[in-house]
């Protein structure tokens, strides 16, 4: 990044900065406990993969098919 795009960056959070904290601000103070536990709810669900057998095991299975595969070949 430029001298410049650096100094322009910088110059957008020192005046955009306490606006955006006064608009986070105005939204957290405006939040119903329930709001607030279905936030939480999802921050802690988080994502999972499908349940697969490939999702539920640790791979090593996998990996030893595929080292048999190469002996197999001659490419270990």
């Amino acid at each position: 990044m430029s001298d410049a795009k650096l100094r322009a960056w910088v110059q957008n959070w020192i005046e955009l900065g306490p606006i955006l904290e006064a608009i986070r601000r105005r939204e957290l103070e405006a939040m119903t406990d329930d709001d607030a536990r279905r936030e939480i709810a999802a921050l802690f669900t988080g994502w999972r993969p499908p349940a697969s057998e490939a999702a539920v095991t640790s791979g090593l299975v996998e990996q030893q098919r595929w080292f048999s595969m190469l002996r197999a070949r001659g490419g270990m």
